[in-house]
């Protein structure tokens, strides 16, 4: 052994699961670490203890992330443990790794043989069309037969469910069993409530008592009993009432087992303290109602008569494996606000998912009411963009003769705010009063990037908290308006962006499960929202649909799990199948109806769909890159005729798409931002020259309009990549940086601390926009960060998971130091770089096991264009001459003769001569950016038409003093 080589980590299946396993079988990881440099793994031993006996295996392989199970599956209710150690290719050897323990609950539907129950089990549940806001109760007392020496409570529900033992919430996860599309698929939740059982058991016997201990939950209705919808048209997504399944297993000293399940014995009630619960509206509760039937086996359930059997469909159990959701943070109040009509108004500073925990002393029959909302509009809570979401919380008090003091939060719902307006306050509100708990899944963090912008790590901040928001049970497109749906456009485009911050390998993993489930419903057709509870018509939509596709792909290339890609290669395959059949020989996908270049910046309010990029040209973009990736997985998979079959659909998709949409001079059809992008980013143009010039014409653009973002949903994550490739990287940084309307970094002008849904979200006149559909907190437009993690932080991955990395910073936007950082499975990958004196000084971290292949700046405006260097694992600096990408272009005196695009290269330039105009009332010059006017061949003299002569002298004046800075 060599005491400098270890294993540190092992673990089972997806890093953030859940803690009991949903697999017999779960994939093996293991870390690395040591000194030596370049080390690289050649084998490994692999010890399997369980049921008292040790298993060892053999692993001849360098791989150590996603293997595959050693041995028999492990059975239901199992718990075992496993360590590696490994052996290098240079001969070193580590000692085993500590055990890493593996706990088994129901792993089936057929392991979990409890009942559904419900207070009223309707005759006719399908023609409810009314959401039961209030909750319901259950409760069975339990007396273990003899010493426990195991206790696992399994539970799911129609709804949302907390559950007790004994006065204690089981567990630190809520909202559970989540939303998945409960008509196919339905999870089950396990726990370990051993040191519950055995303490309850304990205190009894102190007492000289054989008394039972309660097992009691509370369900609300959740997501399965919301009303979801449109434009104020709203029905249940799923048809029945509230409903609880539980079993607790008790394993006793001497070998017996026993299991208590829900079933009629149980008993039910409508009455509870929390009168009334909604993820959309909110949540209400009386401290009136409080009594002590879950803590005490002695008290009475108010109300409560025997539960109601429910017939359910059982197939759709299984257990979960996405990461839970919990109580993540606290952020505390920073400001109290009185707002101009009067109200009280907390701004916490930060636009977060979750709710207020209150503390303070409440009066019997006092109600507080809490609003949520995510800015303030001319002073007031901003609601109007909430729709039909109440968003508000009522807590009534109880204190009678003893004044204590009280703290609560719900549980039942969630809200999406920065600020909160608090009505009836007994007392004077304080900051420390109130407190915002941030809520989301509880995956594991694994990506960084900071520069030296403080402006663009505001920018990623921003996109952090846009994920952590919408990451809550599945992906969302919001958490505050009556929405909040899984659209899978959105998820499309932002998954390699998530994939970098956050392990996402479970979370998304489980929702494709959902998208499969909804697909095969469909005949291949993916729904735009995934757990479809809206009920629209399948409806092929590109970007939409390819998240079928795309998705997988993106999680095979960032954690290279060969098993995961073979369970979603179907409907990958699927999808792309249902688009051939729609696009023909011709292999066009054209008409019908596309969402195309969504919310495209020059789209009016209330049409967001009016992009200036063709839907055609979108829709047969994704047609060949779904092709395409579905013969990469056919490649990976071993799938040889499906790979031939699909790479020779991706050429000709190719093919018929340049020689309809593209030039010869490289021009697209719709000379549109998104249009270049699409056909840059997705590699449809691949001879050189046609690259180059696209991509001057996408610069050209993008400079005609001012450097402003001229892309919407489909666009936005390909554009920077796309100026990249065409060989202007100095265009993409500059546009990064606009801070204009619309752009990047104009919400952050204007105070936003999450990503926008539109680029004017909220108007420069601080109103919110009059469309019918906008939010403060919607991730999509964010998926620019996956661009940043690549090319400022300058990491990507060269292999699938990592194995190997590509560390190829580009430098651009005035940047002089970045520092980036993944945890990769293998180990951190870190990068930091910075200038000083024209020198580009570059400090790589590569993890054990893994390799680097280095590219250092070079000439081409920041491109990395040096010869590559590979690198093994260790800590290695690098050094460039990068004076000459620094020293600042020649420029010439400005002049009547200078074009209008170099003029918009300089900001104070443009703000001056905007200026002079609007103080002379020559409005067409301020109608230049949003018309697209600075352009490269339009010099200023000739530009100025319409200008009254006398008015001339002074733009020369202007260009003086411009030219004397």
């Amino acid at each position: 052994m060599t005491p400098d080589v270890r294993v540190t980590a092992v673990w089972a299946a997806e890093r953030g699961r859940p803690e009991f396993l949903a697999t017999g079988s779960p994939s093996l990881s293991w870390r690395v670490e040591t000194q030596n440099a370049g080390w690289l793994q050649g084998s490994a031993e692999v010890q399997v203890q369980r049921g008292g006996a040790l298993q060892e295996f053999s692993w001849a392989s360098g791989a150590s992330q996603n293997v595959g199970w050693f041995g028999a599956e492990l059975a239901a209710y199992e718990t075992a443990a496993v360590r590696v150690r490994v052996r290098g290719l240079d001969g070193s050897e580590s000692p085993f790794s500590e055990w890493a323990p593996l706990l088994t609950g129901p792993l089936s539907a057929d392991d979990f043989s409890a009942a559904f129950i419900t207070v009223d089990a309707r005759e006719h549940p399908e023609a409810a069309d009314e959401p039961e806001r209030g909750t319901q109760r259950f409760r069975a007392l339990v007396t273990p037969r003899g010493e426990v020496t195991r206790a696992v409570l399994s539970a799911t529900a129609h709804g949302v469910y907390e559950i007790v033992i004994g006065g204690t919430v089981v567990g630190d996860q809520v909202l559970a069993p989540g939303w998945t599309s409960y008509d196919e698929r339905l999870t089950f939740q396990s726990y370990d409530v051993t040191a519950l059982v055995t303490e309850l058991v304990a205190a009894a016997r102190r007492r000289d008592s054989h008394a039972p201990f309660v097992l009691g939950a509370t369900v609300a209705q959740g997501w399965y009993g919301e009303m979801f919808g449109f434009d104020g048209n709203f029905s249940r997504g799923y048809a029945g009432p509230v409903a609880f399944a539980a079993q607790l297993r008790l394993e006793y000293a001497d070998g017996s087992t026993e299991l208590i399940v829900t079933d009629e014995k149980w008993s039910a009630t409508r009455v509870s303290p929390v009168v009334s619960a909604s993820i959309y509206q909110g949540e209400t509760y009386d401290a009136r109602l409080a009594d002590a039937a879950f803590a005490d086996s002695e008290a009475e359930l108010p109300g409560a008569a025997p539960a109601q059997l429910l017939e359910v469909d059982r197939s759709r159990l299984e257990p979960a494996f996405s990461p839970p959701v919990r109580r993540i943070e606290r952020v505390a109040a920073r400001e109290l606000i009185t707002t101009p009509s009067g109200k009280t108004v907390i701004d916490f500073g930060q636009n977060l998912v979750g709710w207020l925990e209150l503390r303070g002393i409440f009066p019997a029959g006092h109600t507080i009411t809490l609003r949520h909302a995510e800015v303030l509009e001319h002073g007031e809570l901003g609601v109007r963009a909430l729709r039909f979401a109440g968003a508000t919380d009522r807590y009534t008090g109880a204190v009678g003769e003893t004044e204590t003091a009280t703290t609560w939060s719900p549980a039942f719902t969630f809200h999406g705010f920065r600020y909160a307006e608090i009505g009836n306050w007994p007392g004077e509100l304080g900051l420390d009063d109130i407190t915002a708990i941030v809520v989301h899944s509880d995956m594991v963090r694994t990506g960084y990037l900071s520069t030296s912008n403080a402006k663009l790590n505001q920018l990623h901040e921003n996109v952090l908290w846009g994920m952590r928001g919408n990451f809550l049970s599945l992906p969302t497109d919001c958490p505050q308006r009556d929405e909040r749906l899984g659209w899978t456009g959105d998820i499309q485009v932002f998954s390699p962006t998530a994939s970098y911050l956050y392990d996402v390998s479970g979370f998304l993993g489980s929702w494709l499960r959902d998208l499969r489930a909804e697909q095969l419903e469909r005949g291949g057709v993916v729904p735009v929202v995934v757990p479809d509870a809206v009920g629209m018509p399948p409806m092929p939509a590109a970007a939409w649909g390819d998240a079928a596709s795309l998705v997988p792909a993106t999680l095979y290339e960032r954690f290279g799990d060969n098993a995961a890609l073979a369970e979603h290669y179907p409907g990958m395959r699927d999808w792309v199948d249902v688009v051939n059949s729609l696009a023909g020989d011709d292999h066009l996908w054209t008409g019908g109806f596309q969402f195309g270049d969504w919310l495209d910046p020059s789209a009016p309010p209330e049409n967001p769909a009016a992009a200036k990029t063709d839907s055609d040209i979108v829709a047969t973009a994704y047609f060949y890159r779904s092709a395409l990736s579905v013969a990469d997985a056919a490649r990976v998979l071993g799938r040889s005729a499906d790979e031939h079959f699909y790479r020779g659909l991706a050429e000709s998709i190719r093919v018929a798409f340049v020689n309809e949409y593209v030039t010869p001079a490289g021009r697209m059809l719709s000379d549109a931002h998104t249009a270049y992008a699409l056909a840059l980013g997705f590699g449809l143009l691949q001879d050189a020259p046609t690259i180059r010039k696209a991509g001057a014409r996408l610069a050209e653009l993008v400079r005609s309009f001012g450097y402003r973002i001229g892309t919407g949903f489909v666009g936005t994550p390909l554009i920077c990549d796309a100026l990249c490739i065409g060989g202007e990287s100095d265009t993409a940084f500059r546009l990064l940086l606009e801070e204009g309307l619309p752009s990047w970094l104009y919400p952050i002008a204007m105070g936003a601390t999450t990503i926008w849904e539109r680029w004017d979200s909220m108007l420069p006149d601080g109103s919110i926009n009059p469309g019918e559909m906008t939010s403060f907190n919607h991730y999509a437009l964010g998926a620019v960060a996956d661009w940043m993690h690549r090319t400022i932080g300058g990491i990507a991955p060269a292999e699938p998971g990592y194995r190997v990395v590509d560390i190829k910073p580009i430098l651009g936007g005035g940047l002089t130091r970045a520092r980036a950082s993944l945890d990769t499975g293998y180990g951190t990958v870190e990068v930091d770089w910075m200038i000083v004196h024209g020198s580009f000084e570059l400090s790589v971290s590569v993890p054990p096991n893994t390799r680097a292949r280095v590219m250092l700046p070079g000439a081409g405006g920041g491109s990395a264009t040096s010869p590559e260097i590979e690198v093994g694992s260790g800590i290695h600096h690098f050094t460039a001459d990068v004076s000459a990408l620094l020293a600042p272009a020649a420029k010439h005196p400005y002049s009547l003769k200078t074009s209008l695009s170099e003029i918009v290269a300089d900001a104070e330039a443009v703000t001056a001569l905007e200026q002079l105009f609007a103080s002379q009332g020559y409005f067409i010059g301020l109608g230049w950016t949003k018309s697209g006017k600075w352009k490269s061949n339009s010099p200023l003299g000739n530009a100025l038409i319409m200008y009254r002569p006398e008015n001339l002298p002074a733009v020369e004046q202007l260009l003086q003093r411009l030219n004397a800075r």
